[in-house]
Formats: C-alpha cells, structure tokens, sequence
C-alpha cells in the first residue's frame, strides 16, 4: 500500500525486500522489474539477481547483474553495474560490501554453470573487494580452487583495515593445512597475540575467538594430513560435542574415524547424517565411509556416487569412489574418478597424487613421476608427495635422489614422528643400504623400530645391512626375527642359512 502510494524507490524496495524475505521471488523480481531505477540502482539489480538464484534461473541472474570482465588475479576490468550516486551511502564500506556481494553472486552462478575458471576469479574479485566476504575464501578454499601458493599469494594482497588486522591471521590458520608443524604453531600463536590486541575492551572476545570452532576444526585438519588421526579424532570429537552440525568438522572426524578403523563411529554418525540431513552430500559421503571402513567397497562406492550426484563439487566423495575402485584392484575405474577429480578441483593435490600411485602400481614409473611432480606444483609442503616421489625414484634403481626425497618427506612432517612415517623410514634405511651407506642405514631401521616392531622388511633390512658389514651374530639375531613375523619368506630363511655358515667359517679362521 505504502509503495504504490508513495512511488518512493525506497518503499518499492522495502518491499521487494518483505517479499523475497517470504520467499516469493517471482512476485518480488515482477516488483523490481517494473521499476524504472532496477537497471541504475545496485541495491535493486543486486535484490533482482538473488530473487533469480533462488529460482535457479543462472543466465538471467548473470544478465541482471550487468557486463563485468574480471581477469586471473581478481581485478575487475570493467564494471557497468551503475554510477555510485545510487549507492546507499550510510558508511563509506557499504558500496564495497555491495560490489563484493555482486562479485560472489556472479561467481556463484558461474560455478553453478560449471564454469569453475571463471567462478573461481569472482570469488578472488569478491574477497579483494572486501575481505570481510568470508563466504567467498570459504568457496576457494573448499573446493580446492586454488594451489596453496594461489592462496598465499590471494592472502597477502588483501587490505584489512586498521581494527580486522587479526583476520589475516584467522585467514592464515584457514588455509595452512600442509605446512610445518613450526610454521602452522607460529601461525595460531600470531592469531592469539592479534586477538589480545583487539580485545582489550571485551574481555571475552578473545576466549570466544580462541574457541573458535571453524579455527579448532583447521588445526585439526593439520594433525590429520600429518597422520596424528587420533589427536585429530580428539579434537574434532570436542568440536562436535559444541557443534553436532559443524559440517566443516564433521568431514574431518569421518576422515579420522575411517583411519582409525572406528566403525562403529561411522555407523551412528552417518545414521544421524542421513536423518537430519537427507539432501546434503555429506550424510551420504558418511554412509560410503562407513562401508569403506568394513571393507564393503561396493556398496561404499555407490553411496560416494550418490554424493556426487547431490553435489557433484564435492572433492572427497570423488576421491572416495576413486580409493573404492582402487582397493579393489579396478585401476582404469579408480583412474577415471581421480582425473575428475583433477579436473573439477585444480587445487586439490590428492587426485593427481593418486593417479601417480595407480601407474605406480602398473611398474610405469615414468608416467607415476610426472603426476607426483605435478602434485607437488599444487602442494609443495605435503610429505606424502616427496613421500611417493621417493618411491619412484628407487623403484627406477636412482637411490642417490631416493635418499634425497625421503629426507625431504621427513623435514615435512611433525619433529615427533608417528606409527604413519614408519614405511617413510624403512624405504630411506633400505636406499641408504643400495649406496653402502651402512651407518647410516642401521640409524635409519633402529628408528623404524622405535616407531612400530611388526613390520617384517625393517627386520630383513637390518639383518641384510649387518650381514653386509660381516656382523654376522647381529645379523643372525634380526633374521631369526624376521622370520618369526614371517616363517615362509624364502629370502631371509637363504640369508640365515649363509649368515650361520659364514659365521662358522669366520669363526674357524680365528682359531
């Protein structure tokens, strides 16, 4: 009544506002649509456009939103989106936060279009615009948009203003998930002196902050990609007993739990997932967890499928049906599901590591090195890459680099080692062996050793390197323990029998 009365464009678009508010967005884009300043406000083009994203009508939301070309780095090269006398000026911010919103709704709609490039340099535009667009660093980061040096460098050209300076470091501990343990402690620590700093007039702000869920479930991201599963398992069980509905949380606790073989965990989880959240990705990402965990890889691939169905830029649920099809052997399978998911999520590392893994496993160690190196563009901090990397490298009898890689993987993880970088151990003692580096070698097993004393090839290593320096007493000791774990291996069982003569012929020549 007001707005027909009046004809005032703020009336009209108070209006449009209660209507889309009461979800009728025909109604209230016919409102906007029949005024004459739709095409010269930004509020009401802006208005226009969300009213056409909840109808899922993309085209005609870009069309509404104007002409705008942005280039790689988030600059935008033209914007006819109307001239500023239009704006709503009660601060000076307001006229970035509604370019930043036009920005992410355009990269929204590209996303939904499937033209990920172009969503992907939207987002960017949207955060440099304002970096208070959280919404638009969430959507780069989670779904693998950018190469962590893309990150790194989006972060460091943001302006914060004078009192958000602390949000560089919220932003730092966000997207830090592969880094050292130093760099990544050094980061929460700057985070918690920025927030004393601003908190000085809230004395709770800064505990709230400290809490912070979102920042709690990052961290714990970080103990899970450095294989401290149980660590992770803690924290994440924290943050849900908070936050049952912590969606970012939930996905690293199901990562967690399947690592841990916690079944039962996964079980009840997904059950109250699907429950509450039928429609969500997510719940049925759990489900295929679940199945995985137990080792049914059928039924888990087809529940990882009909999450990539409900959401098909989802990256775990394409990594899950690609490890489905691999632990059953269905290389060409798991390859198809890994390349897509290459090439949906371009800053997603994983996918193209196991692509290299799977031409690993076909001895094609050329090709299986090309896509570890190219994981490594991606993500150079992550120690299973040099990790893999190493592998090729003996594989191809190059022991010399082999060594290097590995000590690579080893600065990369946590100054504690866990049960995880065992293997990590062992394949270094063994190329260490390869150059007769012998010392160095036993160092190597002795600490595998202290990490886990059931793994059968650190037992025939070291009694292989001792037989090599003619330690026979010492190398004996370790065959017979490796065939206590092993009985049938034929190699230490020939070894043992050469050692006892060996030792018997050098124990005639003292005499």
């Amino acid at each position: 009544m007001v707005a027909a009365a009046t004809g005032d464009p703020a009336d009209i678009y108070m209006q449009a506002q209660a209507l889309f508010l009461g979800r009728q967005y025909r109604r209230a884009l016919h409102l906007l649509n029949s005024s004459q300043i739709v095409l010269r406000d930004l509020r009401f083009r802006y208005l226009a456009a969300k009213c056409l994203e909840e109808l899922k009508e993309w085209h005609q939301c870009l069309a509404m939103l104007g002409d705008a070309k942005v280039d790689e780095h988030g600059h935008v090269l033209s914007q006819k989106d109307g001239t500023a006398m239009y704006l709503d000026k009660d601060g000076e911010d307001h006229e970035i936060n509604i370019i930043s919103a036009i920005c992410f709704l355009r990269g929204k709609a590209y996303e939904a279009l499937e033209n990920r490039a172009q969503a992907r340099q939207w987002y960017k535009a949207a955060v440099k615009a304002d970096p208070l667009c959280f919404e638009a660093l969430e959507c780069l980061v989670d779904n693998y948009m950018l190469t962590c040096e893309e990150e790194s460098n989006l972060l460091a050209s943001l302006q914060f203003g004078k009192d958000d300076r602390w949000l560089s470091s919220f932003y730092s501990c966000l997207v830090k998930k592969h880094d050292k343990e130093h760099v990544v402690e050094a980061k929460f620590t700057e985070l918690e002196r920025e927030i004393c700093g601003v908190a000085s007039s809230t004395s709770s702000f800064s505990q709230k902050l400290k809490n912070n869920t979102d920042l709690l479930s990052r961290r714990a991201e970080y103990y899970y990609n450095n294989g401290e599963y149980q660590k992770c398992f803690e924290l994440t069980s924290v943050v849900l007993e908070r936050d049952p509905y912590h969606f970012k949380c939930t996905l690293v606790h199901l990562a967690a739990a399947m690592e841990l073989g916690r079944s039962n965990d996964l079980y009840l989880m997904s059950c109250n997932l699907v429950k509450d959240y039928p429609q969500k990705a997510l719940s049925w990402f759990a489900v295929g967890c679940y199945y995985y965990c137990i080792k049914k890889y059928d039924q888990s691939r087809r529940y990882f499928c009909k999450a990539t169905t409900l959401d098909g830029a989802f990256p775990p649920a394409w990594i899950g049906i690609g490890n489905a099809y691999a632990a059953q052997s269905e290389g060409e399978q798991a390859m198809a599901a890994f390349r897509t998911g290459a090439r949906l999520f371009p800053g997603c590392h994983l996918p193209t590591l196991y692509i290299g893994m799977e031409y690993m496993q076909t001895h094609n160690y050329k090709l299986a090195e090309q896509f570890f190196l190219q994981a490594k563009r991606i993500c150079p901090s992550d120690p299973l890459v040099y990790n893999e990397l190493g592998v090729v490298a003996y594989h191809m009898r190059e022991y010399q680099k082999a060594v290097q890689w590995f000590e690579m993987t080893l600065d990369c993880v946590p100054s504690s080692l866990s049960e995880m970088w065992e293997p990590t151990l062992v394949n270094l003692a063994h190329a260490l062996r390869k150059l007769k580096r012998f010392y160095k070698a036993i160092s190597c097993y002795e600490k595998a050793l202290a990490l886990s004393t059931r793994n059968f090839d650190t037992f025939a290593g070291l009694a292989y390197t001792f037989h090599l320096q003619d330690n026979y007493d010492a190398a004996i000791t370790y065959y017979h323990k490796a065939l206590w774990l092993d009985p049938n291996d034929q190699f230490c069982t020939e070894m043992l029998a050469l050692a006892l003569e060996d030792d018997i012929r050098n124990t005639d020549h003292r005499k």
